[in-house]
């Protein structure tokens, strides 16, 4: 098994972050993103950079796509999953994670791969309204179109905490889809049903997407290895560095969250680095309560870190929810526009 020495930590560095968001709550109301913007996975198609993210509009979540010409700035393109008429499974509060990758290659920007003649997208549903109410389950959406607008969904979900262990009852969420060697791995996010609950990273494979094993009844990256992660281990992203196989992850204490990794030689059995990436950022920065939820890769000799900020909410905000304040903020290995880019101590 690979051990993670600290300069597994160093290796990957962000030590400069944005000083602003890349989108945030637009404070419409009735709009996808009037309260908040959440979990960011970025991509290259068409000659476009894409973005799929996830609004919450006080009543549940959907997702959208947006495009860029340059990684920074970044507009609405189209809904992905936009709530539906009562009746479905998945009718209610949709969040898309990510889409079935190319290449799993760190070292290049992600691609979309179709599989049987479509293009995979997995996402998670809530089973009522407000801020994740009720166990999520798991489903597919597809498409077969390049310009990325028109977005099928499977009847029933594909997986479900249903068949899971204690520590998957809350429900799961938040995944990773890859295939490898022939064979589709799903990394998911899962909860237990404790009023302070934990939540923990599983892990199952498929040969046609449809049907899924657990490939370990247990966390495959639980909690408690670490104090800066002694609550949550969630949100995976997994890559491939040329020796092995990463996870980029993000840890809760309780209080705040921090982008945190993990290393592999096998996809199954992991070690947790023993320091985190990088922490929530200093007082009055975008991510000055938490720091989370990444999509890490090398594009110009650049390693850009995507992530979730969440600041304490401001009385001028015309967004937001609750007492927070979330977006999509960025960190890279070098400052590469000046007057954006701010330095942030790494620990």
């Amino acid at each position: 098994m690979i051990h993670t020495p600290l300069w597994y930590t160093r290796e990957y560095a962000v030590p400069w972050r944005m000083n602003r968001y890349l989108l945030e709550p637009s404070g419409i109301p009735g709009h996808f993103d009037c309260c908040a913007v959440d979990i960011p996975f970025v991509f290259f198609h068409q000659n476009r950079y894409f973005m799929l993210y996830t609004g919450f509009d006080g009543i549940g979540y959907q997702s959208a796509l947006a495009h860029s010409a340059d990684l920074i700035h970044w507009e609405f393109y189209c809904m992905v999953t936009p709530r539906q008429e009562p009746g479905r499974w998945d009718a209610e509060s949709t969040s898309a994670a990510c889409i079935l990758r190319k290449s799993n290659s760190l070292y290049e920007i992600p691609t979309l791969r179709k599989f049987q003649g479509r293009y995979w997208l997995v996402y998670n549903s809530y089973p009522g309204t407000g801020y994740e109410n009720g166990p999520a389950e798991i489903g597919l959406a597809w498409c077969e179109n390049e310009d990325l607008r028109s977005w099928n969904r499977l009847d029933k979900p594909v997986f479900s905490w249903r068949q899971g262990a204690e520590w998957e009852q809350g429900g799961m969420y938040n995944t990773c889809l890859l295939e490898h060697e022939g064979q589709f791995y799903l990394f998911y996010n899962a909860k237990n049903t404790a009023s302070v609950w934990k939540e923990q990273i599983g892990l199952a494979v498929s040969d046609d997407l449809l049907t899924w094993h657990r490939l370990s009844e247990h966390p495959v990256i639980p909690v408690g290895s670490h104090d800066f992660s002694s609550r949550f281990c969630a949100n995976p992203y997994i890559v491939r560095d040329e020796s092995a196989w990463l996870c980029f992850y993000f840890g809760f204490d309780g209080a705040t969250a921090c982008e945190c990794l993990a290393v592999s030689e096998d996809l199954l059995h992991w070690e947790q680095a023993p320091q985190p990436l990088f922490r929530a950022g200093r007082s009055g920065a975008a991510d000055e309560i938490h720091a989370h939820k990444p999509c890490v890769f090398f594009h110009k000799g650049i390693l850009w870190h995507f992530y979730c900020g969440v600041r304490r909410r401001r009385p001028d905000d015309c967004g937001g929810f609750s007492d927070d304040y979330r977006g999509i903020c960025l960190a890279a290995s070098q400052p590469f526009h000046k007057d954006m880019f701010y330095s942030e101590e790494i620990g």
